[in-house]
């Protein structure tokens, strides 16, 4: 059934109330509640693996006025707990759409709530922190929503990675379908596959990957063999890849020790590149740690300088924990960006191998494509280490 005249309710795990109109699907869902600062890409977000276990609350005014397309997903459906949104656009238009928001989430069963002071929402979680929270369109009361919001385990220490995963190896996109080149009209635009004298095979550790980053090293010259999470060195060694990619994915970077030890003997071996956990994932890799942030980075438009050529892009971010720089240093990593906004550690690379990271998601799916050459950059790293 759908939801258009339930009233919802968001309560976090402090006892705070925030009531509204409830869309999407009849029901409950807990999670840690988030704030995402994007203007555009809901239909990204809400498919973002990184996002599982998470209630993520839009900061722009009106979400839903483009609708949901089938070709923008970026994973195989909604990732998220819950959807939290000022107003729900009460009509969609664009060329492209299938679907409604409405529809889309309560199609995959996904409670929504608008009518909120989301403003208010991303205040308090910027002064309060990251809280659990509790989403609910089926008239629950306050006090069983709290209860609900109280008893979340919450993030640290919990391996969500395995639910995200690919649950197999597998080829992406081996006709190159999605990486055609196409013109755009009106303009001197030629998007699409780049040329390249070679295509070099890669091994993709799927974390919990967007298809977007996929699409973005297929275009620039790869072939992407995915792996889930838990592949063992030995048998991503057997595949003989020319380079390895890292993926984005949920939860904490400490509770993978599988991956730990598996990324440990791949940089050993092979030019690496990691984005956002892959990064993290190196830094635990190395020896260092990784901690949670207050509130996270979520959002299109956080500045960050890249402390060897003083260029700041301006990137796409999407989470939740950061490394920590001192031990980083001295694992013998050289911290290439920080964030402008707090001075987080956003990039690195080891002095002795071919292997360098990113916090933040050079392929954008929303947000700038400032960040794109680090594609063109893996592709060089990986020509010249084959």
């Amino acid at each position: 059934m759908g939801n258009l005249n339930t009233s919802g309710i968001l309560a976090f795990e402090d006892g705070t109330i925030f009531r509204g109109k409830g869309f999407g699907a009849i029901a409950t869902s807990v999670g840690e509640c988030c704030f995402n600062t994007s203007l555009t890409g809901y239909q990204e977000i809400i498919t973002d693996p990184s996002y599982f276990s998470q209630i993520v609350t839009m900061t722009a005014v009106q979400i839903g006025n483009y609708g949901i397309n089938q070709e923008d997903v970026e994973s195989d459906g909604p990732k998220i707990k819950g959807l939290v949104v000022r107003e729900l656009s009460p009509v969609y238009s664009n060329w492209r759409a299938s679907t409604s928001l409405e529809a889309y989430l309560l199609e995959a069963a996904i409670p929504g709530i608008e009518g909120v002071d989301t403003r208010a929402i991303a205040k308090k979680l910027r002064v309060s922190g990251a809280m659990n929270a509790c989403v609910s369109t089926e008239g629950i009361t306050d006090e069983e929503a709290v209860r609900l919001a109280q008893n979340f385990g919450g993030l640290i220490g919990v391996d969500f990675v395995k639910e995200v995963s690919a649950k197999s190896i597998y080829q992406w996109d081996p006709e190159r379908t999605q990486s055609k080149t196409f013109t755009v009209p009106g303009t001197d635009l030629c998007m699409g596959e780049q040329p390249k004298e070679k295509i070099y095979n890669i091994a993709a550790l799927d974390f919990g990957a967007k298809y977007s980053i996929y699409r973005k090293l297929q275009r620039h010259g790869f072939n992407v063999q995915v792996f889930p999470a838990n592949t063992p060195a030995e048998a991503i060694q057997e595949y003989n890849p020319d380079g390895v990619f890292l993926s984005n994915g949920p939860g904490d970077p400490s509770a993978v020790e599988y991956a730990h030890k598996t990324v440990r003997q791949l940089i050993e071996k092979y030019p690496t590149f990691g984005i956002c956990l892959g990064h993290q994932i190196i830094t635990h890799a190395l020896g260092a740690d990784t901690y949670k942030l207050k509130f996270g980075h979520r959002g299109g438009n956080h500045p960050v300088k890249n402390l060897e050529t003083g260029k700041v892009s301006i990137t796409s971010q999407n989470h939740g924990f950061a490394s920590t720089q001192e031990q980083l240093e001295k694992c013998g990593a050289i911290v290439t960006e920080i964030n402008l906004n707090d001075n987080t550690v956003e990039g690195l690379r080891l002095k002795d191998r071919p292997v360098f990271s990113v916090q933040y998601h050079p392929e954008a799916a929303p947000g700038p494509n400032d960040a794109d050459p680090l594609f063109d950059g893996f592709y060089d790293l990986v020509a010249e280490n084959s």
